[in-house]
């Protein structure tokens, strides 16, 4: 057991990572961009069921923030927004196809997550 006393403790770096990945919507969020690619900010609200347009504009800027998706904005009439995975947000897509491996099968293997659906 270490003697330093808490305010010499080192950061973890899994804890601060999974902090930026772990506000509401953000993995699902991630997992969009990843399976459809670069998309316009209506076509992600489209995609996202349940998702207010205030949550989903909060969570693409922290992520564009975070360096881990982009934002490009195209001057036209109307104005056309993209958003994409930086190479640090492609860095998470072998973790969400993990993820998505994993949620499949408890999926097929548990009829109480089938159920939670149902009721949704």
């Amino acid at each position: 057991m270490s003697s330093r006393a808490p305010s010499q403790l080192q950061p973890c770096p899994v804890g601060i990572l999974m902090g930026v990945l772990s506000g509401p919507w953000t993995m699902y969020l991630l997992w969009v961009l990843s399976t459809h690619g670069a998309t316009r900010f209506g076509a992600l609200r489209r995609q996202i069921d349940g998702i207010s347009t205030k949550v989903l504009t909060e969570r693409l800027r922290m992520l564009e923030q975070e360096g881990i998706l982009y934002r490009h904005y195209e001057p036209t009439v109307p104005p056309q927004v993209t958003y994409g995975l930086t190479d640090r947000g492609l860095e998470l897509v072998g973790i969400l196809d993990q993820l998505n491996s994993l949620a499949q099968r408890w999926y097929a293997n548990s009829p109480q997550l089938r159920r939670r659906e149902d009721a949704s």
